[in-house]
């Protein structure tokens, strides 16, 4: 859930933090499948909290394996949210993993990428 916390940490305290690194996000919420209420609870919660694209960095990454296999549909959702909020490649990423699963390892080999966006100038 590290994704999620790091998320509602920059919707909640704008002024502290400047950027969320969200790797392999949990969009589900839960490990119910297709469970639409949570999710839109946290999709409505991001079109009304969302900081400043102008001075806020957001980075999600997902695999494609175990886990991770699920998120595509919901972060996709949440990518067209980004758009709406006036979010751009400068500040802010979406990237998928192919053969990467839900684990710290994986984590671990593609933290160098969101650390390097989010304290790039």
């Amino acid at each position: 859930m590290g994704g999620l916390i790091s998320i509602y940490a920059l919707c909640e305290y704008p002024d502290i933090f400047g950027g969320a690194a969200c790797l392999s996000i949990h969009w589900p919420f839960s490990l119910i499948l297709n469970n639409s209420l949570m999710f839109k609870v946290i999709t409505d919660y991001l079109k009304a909290k969302l900081p400043s694209p102008n001075s806020h960095k957001i980075y999600y990454d997902h695999g494609t394996e175990t886990l991770d296999s699920l998120y595509h549909p919901y972060q996709s959702e949440v990518n067209k949210i980004m758009l709406k909020k006036g979010f751009t490649e400068k500040s802010w990423i979406t990237r998928i993993f192919e053969g990467d699963d839900h684990s710290e390892l994986s984590w671990q080999k593609r933290f160098y990428i969101p650390t390097t966006f989010l304290l790039s100038l």
